[in-house]
């Protein structure tokens, strides 16, 4: 059997597993290790295998755990914790609500840009979306927007959270790429503004075909809408604060987490939540956060490891490089898998599960990899607003217990067209991901 054909084969067994409900991590690790027996056993004995195998067991767990450049995941975890126990995002939406609430569709565009603003502070989409559907659902249901429109601009909202640095996707990319985490910081700055664009731009499209979708809010003052700015200070100062030191180079992105963490707890004092049963519930949900990430990152590396044994990626890089069509028809094909797997599978395994597979194809054929990164993670943000998975539409179901599911999915339709569109506009103008790392020099 080639390496090609054991590589596939042991991808389609995980797959299996997953359809199964076995846990992420737990199945990559189960198949990286008959997969390292296998391709050790061959020509050196089944003893061998299993000593091959075994030692993968042994040496990985402590390997990724003990992996500096992964203690960026808890800092920035316990930062996004931390200003949602601050009740930022109740700051964040009514700061925009007052600007935003006289246009047709106005709560949801204030929506966008709040999950916006959140994402700059969390890194995960699914809690972008729990956080700012309890704020900003209740608001739209008050002024009679339809559903779809409510639903759809939150879920869609919260996949910014994937995207917008500090991004828990770019971080694990990173690790598994080794490749810079604030370069990849700064290569989802544009592309993220650009995604909230399109999707206001989605939003002003459907309420000029459908004025009821959106119906105007109140009216504020002038005065009114400067004194709602006040509240969302903290959280550029933070923004600021960790993206600009790591930009400029004062600290690294792990320094820049703790860094980050430590001003959340500031705000949060600041703003009086700082209490026993909010600080215990940032560091619970970090923990479980974190630890499941690490799940994945261990079982993660014992694949890649089997992986690379097998020598399929190498194969399938080097078919790649040799093959008689446009590398872009190869790029196309690569990120329309992205989306189908992204339909079943949840993005951040399928980051740290496809990496190994398709980045020595990517950099065989001459594309940069941070730019990659960059459309990697977009078109991970296609399966967190799709069907069968949806992760998005799921929380946003959980918030939103009135309305069925069918009609969240409905209503995210219309964003995918916009995520779509500026997934074309980073393909055709790869300089909006890479031109802000290129000013970080070699740093990063």
């Amino acid at each position: 059997m080639g390496p090609i054909a054991i590589g596939l084969l042991g991808l389609l067994a995980l797959l299996v597993m997953l359809f199964l409900g076995m846990h992420i991590g737990v199945a990559m690790a189960l198949v990286g290790f008959f997969g390292m027996f296998y391709v050790s056993s061959i020509g050196f004995g089944t003893t061998f295998g299993l000593n091959a195998a075994i030692g993968l067991l042994k040496s990985m767990p402590y390997t990724q755990s003990a992996t500096f450049a992964l203690s960026v995941i808890p800092m920035f975890v316990l930062m996004g914790q931390l200003c949602y126990e601050s009740g930022i995002s109740a700051d964040l939406y009514g700061a925009c609500y007052k600007w935003l609430s006289r246009l047709k569709g106005g709560l949801s565009m204030a929506t966008v840009v709040a999950c916006a603003g959140f994402a700059a502070i969390c890194g995960s989409s699914t809690a972008t979306t729990a956080t700012m559907g309890i704020v900003c659902m209740p608001e739209m249901e008050k002024f009679n927007y339809k559903p779809t429109l409510s639903t759809g601009c939150i879920s869609a909202g919260g996949t910014l959270g994937i995207l917008i640095p500090p991004s828990t996707g770019f971080i694990l990319y990173g690790t598994s790429a080794e490749i810079g985490i604030g370069k990849l910081f700064m290569a989802g700055l544009l592309p993220g503004l650009l995604l909230a664009i399109c999707y206001i731009a989605v939003i002003v499209v459907i309420c000029m075909l459908d004025p009821e979708a959106g119906p105007k809010g109140p009216d504020f003052s002038f005065i009114e809408k400067l004194k709602g700015l006040t509240g969302v200070i903290p959280v550029i100062l933070l923004f600021l604060l960790v993206l600009g030191g790591i930009y400029a180079g004062w600290f690294t992105p792990n320094e820049g987490g703790a860094i980050g963490a430590f001003g959340a707890f500031i705000i949060m004092i600041f703003k009086r939540k700082c209490t026993y049963t909010s600080v215990r519930n940032a560091l619970s949900d970090t923990i479980k956060t974190t630890a499941m990430i690490f799940m994945i990152m261990i079982g993660a590396a014992i694949f890649s490891t089997f992986l690379t044994k097998s020598g399929a990626p190498r194969e399938l890089a080097n078919w790649a490089a040799n093959a008689d069509v446009s590398r872009y028809v190869i790029l196309l094909f690569i990120l329309l898998l992205y989306a189908f797997l992204g339909c079943f599978v949840d993005s951040l395994p399928l980051i740290v599960l496809l990496v190994p597979i398709f980045l020595p194809i990517i950099r065989e054929l001459g594309f940069n990899d941070i730019w990659f990164g960059v459309l990697m993670v977009m078109i991970m943000q296609l399966g967190l607003i799709t069907p069968p998975v949806g992760m998005c539409c799921y929380v946003m179901a959980g918030v939103a217990k009135n309305v069925p599911l069918s009609t969240i999915f409905k209503g995210t339709a219309p964003f995918i067209i916009g995520l779509v569109f500026a997934v074309t506009v980073v393909i055709l103008l790869p300089q909006i991901t890479t031109i802000i790392p290129d000013m970080m020099g070699s740093g990063g």
